[in-house]
Parts: C-alpha cells; structure tokens; sequence
C-alpha cells in the first residue's frame, strides 16, 4: 500500500528511521511548504518530492496520508478522500476534535493520531502480564513524564539527521501534547477515565529570551486519574526536572514495570511483593545498590518481551539487516541506552485497517477521549480543576497476536527462593 507524508520538520526523520522495517508499505512522496526543507529530506533519503500539497492530494494511486503540519491539511486531506494519520497535536480544541472525526466519518473515512507507543513491545508486555494476573489486583498506575530541564540543554541548535531544527519554540507553545504518550498505554490497558483532576503551572518562565505565544502555557502538570474499571492513576509532566519517563503498574500483589516508554523494546520487569523486598526497601543501602536489590528481589526480574509480527506482516522484522556487523551492533548498543521509538507502527495499523476493513488503533473514540484527557490536564490552571470526561471508548481487548507472542507471565510472579526461605523468619521476627 502505498502512503504519503506532509511535513518534513524534525518528528519527519523519527518515521524514517523505521519505515524500511515495513517492506510491505511503500513512501510514494513527501510534500512541504518550505522548498529548501524539502530538497535536503528528499534528497538525503532519497525520496520522491511532490511540488505540492495539492499535487500530493491529487495523487490516485495513494490511500493514506501522513500529515505533520498543520490541523488544516486534516481537512484537506479528507476532502481529497484519503485516509490520515496525525502526527500529535492532533487539534488544539475539543470543538476542531469532534468537527475532524464527523468530518472523516461523513466520507467513509479513517483518522487516526500519534502516539502510537501502545502498540510496541513494552507497552505490549506490561497489558498482557497485566491480563495474566502477574501482579494481583491492579490498584495504582504511576507515569513520570519528566523530560528534562531541557533549556538547559541548547535546544535551539538541535537538528535532525537530515538537518531540520527541533521547533523548540512551537514545543513551549503547546506543551500539553507529551502527556498522550502515557495515557495512549494506560487507557489501551485500563480503559476510559471517568474524571480527572489536575493541576498545571508554568515553573520556567525564563526558559526562552524568545517571545511565546501563548506566553503562559505550563511546563508542569500533574494529574489523578479515575478509571471506569477502578484503577487509579497519576501522570506527571515537567521540562523542569531530570529525565524520568518510567511505567509502573501497581497491584495488590505485585508490579509490572518499565524504565521508559520512549524505546519500544525497553525490557519489563515483574516484581511480586514479599515480605522480604518490602521490608528490604526501607534499607538505604538496598535502594542504591544494584546487586543488593537484585539479591532481595527489590525490582524484580526481567521477563520476555512479547515481540509479535508487525500488522501486515507474517514474522517479526528485525531492525538490522546484518545483525552482528560492528555498526549494526554499535546501533543495537545505542537504541538499548537511548532508546529506538518506531513511530512507523502508528501509519502501518491505520493502512492494514484499510488494507482488511477494520478499525484502527487509535480508533475515533480512544483519540477523542485522549484529545479530552490532554486538553483537561493542560487547562487545569494553578487553581488546579477536577473535570468528568464527556467522551468514552469500550474498553479493549489485548491484542490476540500479542496474546500468542508472549508467555503466560503469572509464572514470572513467583517469589525466589530466598523470599521464601525468609517468610517463616521474618514472621517470627515480627512476632518477637
């Protein structure tokens, strides 16, 4: 099948990094405003460039439009009869949300938005040890998007592999879009939220000598999530403090786990709750000492990922054509320190659902509740606001090829042999 991509800022080359590990799609070409910026992409990738977005539209042998720019080329797009995929923000008001998804629906049309990390490995993992029962009763879910004090960082100067500068000023401005990251996983796996109720700030005013526009947009929000299914939530988003995208699901007797939802093959850790690895965590020494942790079973062990085949695809695709060649494993050695995100999958989901004539992941539902969810958490104010959400979705099924993929992880959640031999002595300890 055969897509097209709008805009080739800075998230354009995130996409490029992956696409060739979906051989069934085909990049018929890339069109931007910006003429210089599209000669240097088409260029260095090597790729057709459409004199126009018009000339792109009008192209008859493309279905599926990638749009990384602006909330009209949405409408455009539609109008041409094709099906888009939106890059994030996907709108900056409910009212344009729900005016896009009549829109798309009016002409037989899909929608479907950014972010897509729900749909990889990590993400994958967490839902189906969650479903397994690996960690009891989910009660908590914690999300940290703390993304560093990035101006700090020079970010001005920042540029992708192709060259184009990362749009620090247009990030400032929005702010509010990171926090789809976290919640696209945690209502994939738990389901529509029935309120919220957050607080937001801007706590770096002086972040820029540069003019904003809006001049207020917070760079801090916290926010508590009340799920239909009864999990409680919290998502933290800040550029104020040192990186910490950590996932945590929390049950009543144990916790899945993952350092990052950035890199979607970041391994994932189950942790059942003894009485050996809670009493052990009070210990300082414990909580800074690797080898101590792993002795007492405080974070847990690191379980299989389930890697199932792409959408479209028969066999798991591997991100490397020669494997053990030295830039290949230099490459591997950076993606598991810095992460690897295969934004790819999001447009490979939407173009095999209209490949088969399915739904795609995000469906209109998910991405408007999510659209509703971000907009209320940014909106909350120093006041801090409580907001019962007007949108819903039927909660979803985990994935049956994921199903398939992984084992059954209830099995990763029996204690060690040390938690058990130390049961019966801490209870006697306890008792004296």
């Amino acid at each position: 099948m055969k897509f097209a991509i709008i805009g080739c800022g800075y998230v354009f080359d995130h996409y490029m990094s992956t696409v060739k590990t979906h051989p069934w799609l085909e990049l018929a070409g890339v069109a931007d405003i910006d003429a210089g910026r599209l000669k240097r992409a088409t260029e260095f990738y090597g790729l057709h460039a459409y004199a126009s977005v018009e000339e792109l539209l009008a192209d008859p042998e493309m279905a599926v439009v990638a749009n990384f720019t602006s909330i009209e080329a949405h409408f455009a797009a539609l109008e041409a009869g094709k099906h888009v995929y939106s890059e994030k923000p996907l709108v900056m008001e409910m009212a344009e949300a729900r005016e896009l998804m009549a829109f798309a629906a009016e002409r037989g049309l899909h929608l479907s938005s950014a972010p897509s990390n729900a749909l990889g490995p990590t993400s994958q993992t967490m839902w189906k040890a969650v479903r397994d029962g690996a960690v009891g009763d989910v009660r908590l879910v914690y999300a940290e998007f703390d993304d560093n004090p990035i101006y700090l960082t020079s970010p001005e100067g920042w540029r992708s592999r192709s060259g184009a500068p990362w749009p620090y000023l247009h990030e400032y401005e929005v702010g509010w879009e990171h926090a789809g990251y976290h919640l696209a996983w945690m209502c994939a796996i738990f389901g529509p939220v029935r309120s919220v109720t957050a607080f937001s700030k801007v706590t770096v005013p002086d972040k820029t000598d540069r003019p904003l526009h809006p001049a207020d947009t917070p760079d801090f929000s916290v926010a508590c999530l009340d799920f239909e299914s009864g999990v409680t939530g919290r998502l933290t988003c800040s550029i104020a403090a040192p990186y910490d995208h950590r996932m945590r699901i929390i049950g009543n007797a144990g916790m899945v786990h993952a350092d990052t939802y950035r890199h979607y093959h970041c391994p994932v850790m189950i942790e059942p709750f003894t009485k050996l690895n809670l009493n052990a965590r009070k210990s300082r020494s414990v909580r800074t000492m690797s080898w101590l942790g792993w002795l007492f079973g405080v974070g847990g062990r690191r379980v299989p990922l389930a890697v199932a085949p792409p959408l479209g695809g028969m066999e798991v695709i591997g991100l490397e054509a020669k494997p053990w060649h030295p830039k290949a494993l230099i490459r591997r050695w950076k993606r598991s320190e810095l992460g690897q995100q295969d934004k790819m999958v999001g447009i490979v989901g939407l173009c095999d659902a209209v490949a088969i004539g399915r739904t795609p992941f995000p469906g209109p539902d998910f991405t408007l509740h999510l659209t509703e969810l971000t907009l209320a958490i940014q909106a909350a104010g120093q006041e801090g606001a409580s907001h019962r959400l007007q949108t819903r979705f039927d909660p979803l099924e985990l994935p049956a090829r994921t199903a398939a993929a992984g084992p059954d992880y209830a099995r990763y959640a029996r204690p060690g042999w040390l938690a058990r031999k130390a049961e019966g002595l801490l209870d006697r300890m306890h008792r004296h």
